[in-house]
């Protein structure tokens, strides 16, 4: 009998979901093989150890793995209970949103779940038109709020929008940190509401000033429109507190959450709400369903999320990412600062970025020009890619600003891993400053897209 011959999983994953994926990651020479992944650390088959600095874009606030968010959901797969029922009152969602409220605070009280961010900011545009009997929708300049057309709606970078219209109509784009340009729009009273991120994670960790949001809320409240966070990121202690909300001191109508509330394990989202929000889409016994998500509700779901928030307050990690998040900043500028092309650190919690910018200096700002010609994320792909490569550091540029590295580990992580991650980025860094290599490299990778 013949062996039977096994292609490759590169191969099997190129032909059946998406093979420029596994172009992408073959040019990057970051197509790693995951065995173990375990807190901050990624265990690859060909034996190293790679430190994660980017959380899964914060979905691992409590780390890979956590042995008691497996517990609970082994213990809730072993109940053999109503996983999937749909026609009954889920006890476990019952508990998870009365928590999630209680923490939340304010005029939140109602919680409709979901199974990612993106459903979740297409839950805030059907309650909030629903709500408010207004079609239009503001948002801010290098917005992320998800890719199902109506997320893309309210996003303006054209990469992600590109091909895929016509969008929602009604929808404005405005500049972030702006309460000028807001309240212009706003005065028409055309607007259902104004989403916005606390914290700007993908345009380049944009940290608002701090008066913003409450200017926000004031001008939303003036003039009947919602004032809409996502906290997709930033939520779930990532920022410090439960909700970047708190440490700017408002109150939003809604907050939309995924992410973090997994566990890491299961998709889990939530969109909280006033009840006032909640009663004008559920307005009767007619309308019970008329707006609901197949999986949003179901019981691994809602374990994880009661886990993951069990593990987030009994270790204190909001508290001690906050601590670690300020002192890595430190570090890092410090670190940087001798080099022309680190422009800022900055950052809130455990949510950072490192601004870089062109050089000065004639024999940097040659190549620097040339590659950034060829593609406006060479550099930074460079840096990631040799923090990867070379020092064993996974991490990514920001999905809406090629020259701004995120700064994102899980919040367990320890003292000695950050020092580790500034060596690393001081030894990239200073590569880029004085070694010809470094150039040599982003050429080397500029061929090979070319070819690809």
């Amino acid at each position: 009998m013949a062996a039977t011959t096994i292609p490759s999983i590169d191969r099997v994953y190129a032909e059946n979901v998406n093979p420029q994926w596994v172009k992408l990651l073959n040019v990057l020479q970051m197509n790693a093989q995951y065995e173990r992944c375990s807190g901050t650390e990624l265990f690859t088959a060909d034996g190293r150890r790679i430190l994660d600095f980017l959380s899964g874009y914060c979905v691992h606030n409590a780390g890979h793995n956590h042995p008691a968010i497996i517990a609970a959901l082994r213990e809730e797969l072993d109940r053999s209970g109503p996983g999937m029922l749909q026609s009954h009152i889920p006890h476990l969602a019952a508990e998870l949103a009365h928590r999630l409220v209680e923490r939340a605070g304010g005029k939140l009280k109602r919680v409709y779940f979901t199974s990612s961010g993106a459903e979740g900011v297409e839950t805030a545009i059907k309650f909030s038109r629903a709500f408010t009997g207004r079609s239009g929708m503001l948002h801010a300049e290098g917005a992320f709020h998800g890719l199902t057309c109506g997320a893309l709606s309210l996003m303006n970078d054209a990469y992600w929008r590109d091909g895929f219209g016509p969008l929602l109509p009604g929808t404005q784009c405005i500049p972030f940190n702006d309460l000028g340009a807001l309240e212009h729009h706003l005065q028409t009273r055309k607007f259902a509401m104004f989403i916005v991120e606390p914290v700007q994670s993908e345009a380049g960790v944009k940290v608002p000033d701090e008066g913003y949001l409450k200017g926000v809320q004031d001008l939303c409240r003036r003039y009947g429109t919602l004032f809409v966070l996502d906290e997709v990121q930033t939520g779930m202690y990532r920022t410090g507190p439960f909700l970047a909300a708190h440490r700017f001191g408002v109150e939003p109508d809604m907050v939309v959450l995924a992410k973090a509330l997994s566990g890491g394990l299961m998709p889990v989202g939530a969109v909280l709400m006033s009840e006032e929000i909640s009663n004008s889409v559920f307005s009767s016994l007619h309308r019970a369903i008329v707006h609901a998500s197949t999986f949003g509700e179901n019981s691994l779901a809602m374990r994880a999320g009661l886990a993951a928030l069990d593990v987030l307050e009994q270790d204190h990690l909001g508290e001690r990412g906050a601590m670690m998040g300020a002192r890595l900043r430190q570090q890092l500028a410090e670190a940087l600062a001798p080099y022309e092309m680190v422009e800022a650190v900055r950052g809130l919690g455990m949510l950072g970025g490192i601004q870089f910018t062109a050089p000065k200096q004639f024999r940097l700002r040659v190549p620097f020009e040339a590659f950034k010609a060829i593609h406006p994320g060479m550099f930074g792909q460079i840096l990631v890619m040799r923090l990867f490569r070379d020092k064993g550091i996974l991490t990514q540029i920001c999905g809406n600003n090629f020259m701004v590295l995120k700064v994102a580990p899980p919040l367990i992580v320890t003292e000695e891993q950050l020092q580790e991650f500034v060596t690393a980025i001081r030894d990239v860094v200073d590569l880029a400053h004085h070694s010809g290599s470094f150039w040599s490299e982003a050429l080397g990778l500029a061929r090979r897209v070319v070819n690809v």
